[in-house]
This record gives C-alpha cells, structure tokens and sequence, in this order.
C-alpha cells in the first residue's frame, strides 16, 4: 500500500538506522532538544561521533553524519505521531510518512488478523499484497498464521521487514519487494490486499485510482481461495463484488475502513462493527434481509444518532429497530424513540425543545438554559456551522446540543443533552471561546 517509489539514497539513510551507530543516534533523537536546529546540530555531532567509533565505521557504510542523523531524528517524530495508532508500541516500531498515514491502527488489525486465523487455522499461509509498513502483515503473523509480505517501494519494503524483526514471532512473517499485482494467489490460503490510495498529490477517492487499481484488486482477491480487502470507508456500495460480505469499522467513534471479505464463511452480507481503542469487546450490527424500512414518526423523548459504521453499512432501519425508533425524515440518519435504550451503536439525546429552525428562538432558547457551551450537529442541514456558533453568542455555565436537521423540506431544529455514557470517543470539535461543535 505504498505510495511511490523513494529515493535510494532515503533507503540507505534508513538502513543505516539498523546498524551500532545507527541505534546510537536514534536512541540520542529521542532525547533531542525540542528546537529543530539545536536537535539537528547535537544529533549530527552523535552521528559523526557514533560513525567515528570501531563499531561504528564499520556499520554504517556510505552514509553521512548528516543524513544519519535526519534519518533518526526523522523516525523519532514519526514514532510520535504513530502513538495514536499503536499506542506505545510506536517506540519499537518504524515508519515512512506515507507508511504512517495509510497505516492500520492496531486494534483494527488485530481485529482482522484474528477473523483470519479463527477461520483459516493456526499456520495458515497468508499473502500480504502492498504491505506498506508491515502491520497488518505483524498482526496476521501475531494472530499464529505464515505471513509474506510483499511491497514495492524498496524503503517501505525494509520499514516492513525493520517491523518484522522488532515485532513478528520469529519465522512467521517474510517480507520481499515485489510487485504486489503479479503475484499468484493460488498457492496460498488467502491474501490481504490494502491498495494505496495516496499519491503525491493527496488521498485518492476513486477506486480505479487505487494502486494496483481496484479490478486488479478483485482479480487477486477472487483467485484466492479466501481474501481480505481493505478498502476506503466510502466506497461506494456498486463497486462491492457479489459474493463479498461488507464490513464497516469503526475505532473509537471515527469510521476507518471497509474490509471485503471472501471465502471464509458467515451467513451476513453488510455488517458495522465498532471497535474501541482499550481493547474491549466489539459491537456489530448485522443486515437483515428480511427487515422493512423504518418507520417515520415526529421527533419523541430521545434522538439517536447512529455510528457512521452503521450508516454507511445502510443500517439505520436496523438500529431502529434495536432501539424501537423510528425516522425523522426517510432520507436522514437521526432514529427518534420515547424509549431510551443502551446500545454502543448509536449516540442517545434527550429532547428538550424541537422547534423550525430560526436563529433568533434558538438563541432565545440556549440564552434560557444559560448554555454557554454549545455542541452543534448536523444532518441534511446547510447551516453553516462556524457561522452559526458565531451569531449565537452563547454564554453561562450550562451546557447543550444543538442538532440541525430536516423533515421533508423544512429545517428542524432540536436542542438537547446527551443522556449516556458514549461508548464512543467523547467528540472531536472545534472550539470558539466556550462554544464547541461537531458538523456531520
């Protein structure tokens, strides 16, 4: 899953991270003054220092104290980034910044590394097609299958097998350089597949962009006799094969990635699974071929709002259900109900006033419940939403949520409070002075 190719003279700095003098400079990099120039004149002052020594000169051939120390200090703040996603196990790892950004976080790796293992069997022969950086091939070797790993760009490619020597069990994960598009599925038990979908230019949303593009994907994952493919969370749902079961996960209440699955068994075709960083037990919501659309009913005692998992899985009818909600409006994804039911799939609000949306009652109304901090969410709605925390002016030391919706065509307004305990992550917002929003 690698972006392009990289300059060998990248892939040699890199390499010699691997070495004495290497591991000498980048333990030094993690300990480097926060000043960019200062951190670059100690680092390179160890690096002419580490290469200089006995064990040094010899490890470290055709590099420059220079590029040595960029390289470490480039890997230390790497490795800092990557905490989000690997927690702290980022220290012992390595990276490209490509590599990082296309990453798998852990938990959602490990995630699909077991579903492999509990259906292929310990020792399984598993083909990583684009391993990018390795974690999903480390997690796969982890899960107790035999992983090779395969990557194009000769620097992506020795991040990976840098991976595999810090992280895999021994034996179990093989990484080469290849080309991931020409090689035979057939022998192995199944393949993974993350195709790139980052160039130079930014992220790729069409499929066909993809790198190997999308049909090229399909191809291998259809001459296996099991596959995984890791694709965007918005792929639109014409371009899943038939055959495939569809899962849409989420980690910590942000939408990651749809993974397709193929030959490994189950009974369900569309599935949203919510994973959570701590390791706790995932919730999914599976589609029902048999259920009926969801009702439609004016707003009641409590909004839901579900995961965007479920969402793009297409199951809201289905969390409607599990709730005993209905639909505001056809079209939208706000559930309402008089029944306040704990589900980890959806977010839950009690509904305090609903009213057409005006600004002026609206800030008539937040100015009566002294709601200084004002959480704005929206659905269907083209309110500007920097704009309207803006013109609101809240103030005092209540709190409320404000969601902008629609009925049909009239703009709907909803203020409320969140009634559980998210078993997703508290909202990621902006901030103006005290007010806060999340636009949807």
């Amino acid at each position: 899953m690698s972006s392009g190719q990289t300059a060998p003279g990248a892939a040699k700095a890199f390499a010699s991270l691997l070495t004495p003098a290497g591991g000498r400079v980048l333990a030094a990099a993690s300990a480097a003054p926060d000043d960019p120039l200062k951190a670059a004149t100690v680092l390179r002052r160890e690096a002419e220092e580490a290469l200089a020594a006995p064990e040094g000169a010899g490890g470290a051939p055709d590099v420059s104290p220079a590029d040595l120390a960029g390289a470490a200090l480039t890997q230390v703040r790497l490795r800092e980034r990557a905490r989000r996603k690997f927690g702290d196990r980022a220290r012992r790892m390595y990276f490209t910044g490509p590599g990082l950004e296309q990453a798998t976080r852990r938990v959602a790796a490990e995630y699909r590394a077991r579903r492999l293992a509990r259906a292929l069997g310990p020792g399984a022969r598993v083909a990583d097609l684009g391993c990018g950086i390795g974690a999903d091939a480390v997690a796969m070797a982890e899960a107790g299958l035999e992983v090779e790993a395969v990557e194009a760009d000769p620097l992506t490619a020795a991040v990976a097998a840098a991976n595999a020597v810090e992280l895999a069990p021994a034996g179990r994960m093989r990484v080469r350089e290849g080309d991931a598009a020409a090689v035979d599925p057939g022998g192995r038990d199944a393949v993974f597949c993350d195709p790139a979908r980052r160039t130079a230019r930014g992220r790729v949303f069409d499929p066909d962009a993809y790198s190997p593009s999308w049909d090229r994907v399909l191809d291998l994952a259809a001459r296996a006799p099991a596959s995984c493919v890791k694709a965007a969370p918005g792929i639109p749902h014409e371009r899943i094969p038939a055959g495939a079961a569809a899962e849409w996960i989420s980690v910590d209440g942000e939408l990651k990635e749809t993974a397709l699955w193929q030959g490994l068994g189950g009974n369900w075709s569309r599935r949203a699974t919510l994973l959570r960083g701590d390791g706790s037990h995932p919730a999914a919501l599976t589609a029902d071929p048999g259920a009926a659309p969801a009702p439609v009913a004016p707003p009641g005692r409590y909004l839901y709002e579900p995961d965007n998992a479920v969402v793009r899985a297409h199951l809201v009818a289905e969390a409607a259900a599990l709730v005993g909600g209905a639909l505001l409006d056809p079209d939208i994804a706000y559930i309402t109900s008089d029944h306040l039911v704990a589900t980890p799939l959806c977010r839950a609000f009690e509904v305090h006033r609903t009213m057409p949306f005006s600004l002026k009652r609206l800030r008539a109304e937040l100015r009566e419940r002294g709601a200084g901090t004002v959480t704005i969410k929206k659905r269907g709605s083209a309110v500007e939403v920097d704009k309207l925390l803006r013109d609101l002016r809240p103030s005092g030391p209540e709190s409320a949520v404000v969601v902008l919706t629609r009925v049909g065509d009239r703009p709907l307004c909803l203020v409320c409070s969140e009634v559980t305990a998210s078993p997703q992550t508290p909202f990621t917002e902006r901030t103006s002075r005290t007010s806060h929003h999340t636009g949807d």
